[in-house]
């Protein structure tokens, strides 16, 4: 039995000592004489008392009442809210959501001498007595407390169960107040519930629904969060322990009580766990023999522990940002009068697992993350900020994801709404969008080996100057050599002659989804309109080809997966499987639908693989024991008066992991520099996160090789630039046999020095 303020189910319950029987008064201190007032008031209280004595008897006049007619839902209309549980791939937390800590279990799953533990706690006549309300207990509890004695509840579990699953329900009001009415109506109801409802039934319900201190509401929270174990695994000794801490789950400062924790009151605890165990075996639901002597052990308290709404506020939080997208494309929450999906996964009672891999999470997080010592932007300048997405080619699963250090703050990686509706979150991919370019020329007939005017100019009727960071090449550089070198005027003339419109629909049928236009800071669904119409305005011609407009980390990981899987596309995506508890019991809801689709040929997808496989050796970043990689890095520059930077990529992949690194500004653009004053390239600070980040993840895994022997597509004279260089002499190197220059290709079409 309980009092009648708080009780069971509420963290706040009034403590009372442990081995007293049920339903005796408590002893109150010596008071001072009562005043006219008081003796008034006790008066006024007797003949309430009284009244509320006689209806809850003998019914006399309920039925007058029109609450008293009304319908008592089934414990199946009342769910009470339950956390969504949010998982990594291998079924590790992520992040719990919600108020309420609480998985509802099924009756099957609870075994049935923990239920006579709770009732041995709490209720030693919950299974025999007639009606689920003890009148002998409300009349002594009434009187006592119209007298002035300390205030008692007489609850019995049927009447603790109405109290906590009805309070606010339809037309019940607050069942949790301390009053006449509220214990008339609990009554009701309480009585209500036995005629159609047996013990056992109501027992489960009780049990899915009460507190257990530690942040669990429920009995499988509560075994989760004392014992690390699932309900149907606890042994009896192990339910006992769970059995007393129901009276007070936590300490209780009106009183001083400490509740029943072990961990927090461990004398108390066990007084009442004894207490437990003498009342199975006084009921007969134990053989003395088979009685526990020996108190199990029991976690030790966790601040750290993720109960309830946690992991938002790590790295990992930016993943249920995108989980609510997902639901709300399978339709499973946002729909038009059902909740919202913020709402769905606060009570929804959700277990979704993500496709986030933790060692390659952990990798992620270790090289990027600026408090991690070791990392490589541990200890750089505070304005700096990284971000990395890898993206499983084959799947398009994420798994890592690193945009910040928290999912409430700016995602760096990926799309930010605010209030208004504004979508923020891209950065200039520099030369990195130049692998885009190069497979919209290779789809339109051009070669690797066609040649290009490569010396800076301006375009005519702008004051747009197209240049190479300084560099002065020549006007007859290969399409392969422009690459290499990450030559911006080819580049140029390339988007010209196939089409910006060409360029963009590659990037899109690649996965890029949004492009940011500068000039008025507009997100742009590429898949909204037709390529076509998206240049010159807002996309302005020949610059779209050597990436000035916005992407995101997560698209441009997508966009390089497509070629990591000879061009296929998977769409990136977060969400493996979606189950829900429905009465007690998981239920598949939804899940990925995987749909790959070739939208880039696969011959176009493996000479722009070919050509990226050189330029780990360019920027010196080999992936460890020499696995084969295709690489790019880019920049965009701070402003047009700045020699700076203001963005850094380095994008590239193996067969099985694709991943894009992105660093720049936290805030206000300021020149991107290391420590020492050195000037971050994508070679530099990206490509040293990139690199170790693969050989993180890699590691371990086999050494995965891209096709051999590629047949080059496309005209070799399909360019503008003037007469070839002589064979085997590089177009921007001298010297062939200086290691600094580009490679000189064998008939395979594999590197020779």
């Amino acid at each position: 039995m309980t009092n009648s303020y708080g009780g069971p189910g509420s963290p706040r319950g009034r403590a009372r000592v442990p081995a007293r029987p049920i339903g005796r008064a408590t002893v109150s201190p010596a008071a001072p004489p009562p005043t006219k007032a008081r003796r008034r008031r006790r008066r006024v209280n007797l003949v309430v008392a009284g009244f509320a004595v006689f209806v809850m008897l003998a019914g006399v006049g309920v039925a007058t009442f029109g609450w008293y007619a009304t319908k008592v839902p089934t414990p199946e209309d009342i769910v009470p809210p339950s956390a969504t549980t949010i998982l990594a791939s291998d079924g590790s937390v992520i992040a719990k959501l919600g108020s309420a800590n609480r998985e509802l279990v099924a009756a099957d799953r609870i075994p049935d001498f923990l239920m006579k533990e709770v009732a041995a706690a709490e209720d030693r006549s919950f299974f025999t007595r007639k009606g689920g309300v003890d009148y002998a207990g409300i009349v002594r509890a009434a009187l006592n407390n119209a007298t002035g004695g300390d205030t008692q509840g007489a609850s019995t579990i049927t009447q603790q169960y109405a109290r906590r699953a009805y309070d606010g329900q339809q037309s019940y009001g607050n069942l949790t107040e301390e009053s006449y009415t509220r214990k008339l109506k609990e009554a009701i109801l309480a009585s209500k519930l036995a005629k159609e409802f047996d013990p056992p039934t109501i027992m489960v319900r009780y049990l899915n629904i009460i507190y257990f201190g530690r942040g669990a509401w429920g009995i499988q929270a509560a075994a989760r969060a004392y014992f690390g174990k699932d309900v149907d695994k606890l042994n009896v000794a192990e339910g006992a322990v769970l059995a007393a801490v129901v009276k007070q789950p936590d300490p209780d400062g009106a009183t001083g009580h400490k509740g029943f924790d072990p961990a927090v009151n461990p004398q108390a605890a066990k007084d009442r766990w004894s207490y437990v165990l003498d009342g199975m075996v006084e009921q007969g639901w134990l053989e003395p023999a088979a009685r526990p002597t020996a108190y199990p052990v029991v976690r030790k308290l966790d601040a750290k522990a993720c109960t309830i709404d946690c992991g938002v506020n790590t790295p990992q939080g930016n993943v249920v940002n995108y989980v609510k997208e997902e639901l709300a494309a399978m339709r499973l929450c946002g729909q038009p009068g059902g909740p919202t999906c913020s709402d769905a996964l606060q009570a929804g009672g959700y277990r979704i697992r993500t496709t986030i891999d933790p060692k390659t999470q952990a990798a992620a997080v270790a090289v990027a993350q600026r408090s991690r010592k070791g990392s490589q932007v541990h200890g750089q300048p505070a304005n700096l900020q990284a971000a990395v997405v890898a993206v499983d080619p084959r799947t398009g699963r994420v798994l890592a994801y690193y945009g910040g250090d928290n999912g409430t703050g700016t995602d760096y990686a990926g799309r930010n709404v605010d209030a208004a509706g504004n979508v923020t979150g891209g950065h200039p991919p520099g030369s990195t969008f130049k692998i885009y370019t190069l497979a919209a020329g290779l789809n339109n007939g051009i070669s690797l080996e066609s040649r290009w005017k490569a010396n800076p100019f301006t375009i005519e009727g702008t004051e747009i100057k197209v240049q190479n960071a300084g560099r002065r090449p020549g006007d007859n550089v290969s399409l392969r050599a422009a690459t290499l070198q990450s030559y911006n005027v080819p580049f140029y003339h390339l988007t010209m002659k196939v089409g910006t419109d060409k360029v963009i629909d590659m990037a899109h049928r690649a996965g890029v989804r949004t492009m940011w236009a500068t000039d008025h800071q507009e997100a742009v669904d590429l898949g909204a309109r037709p390529a076509a119409e998206l240049t010159p305005a807002p996309f302005f011609s020949g610059i779209t080809g050597y990436g000035q407009y916005p992407i995101t980390v997560l698209d441009h990981a997508n966009g390089v997966a497509t070629f990591a899987n000879r061009g296929v596309y998977n769409k990136a995506h977060f969400v493996i499987s979606v189950q829900q508890n429905q009465q007690g019991r998981w239920v598949t809801v939804g899940g990925e639908k995987l749909d790959p689709r070739q939208t880039i040929s696969r011959e176009v997808a493996d000479n722009v693989t070919e050509v990226l496989q050189d330029y780990p050796e360019t920027t010196h970043h080999v992936l460890a024991g020499g696995r084969p990689a295709s690489e790019k890095t880019g920049t965009w520059e701070l402003n047009a008066r700045s020699a700076d930077n203001g963005d850094a990529w380095m994008v590239g992949y193996t067969p099985q992991l694709a991943t894009a690194v992105w660093v720049g500004n936290k805030a206000d653009a300021r020149p991107l520099r290391t420590k020492d004053g050195t000037r971050i390239t994508g070679a530099g600070l990206p490509g040293e996160i990139f690199e170790q980040f693969m050989n993180k993840a890699l590691k371990g895994k086999p050494v995965e090789r891209f096709p051999t022997g590629v047949r080059l597509i496309g005209d070799p004279a399909a360019g503008n630039g003037t007469a070839p260089t002589p064979p085997g002499q590089s177009p921007f190197c001298r010297d062939p046999r200086d290691p600094l220059c580009p490679s000189v290709r064998g008939p395979a079409g594999r590197s020779v020095r």
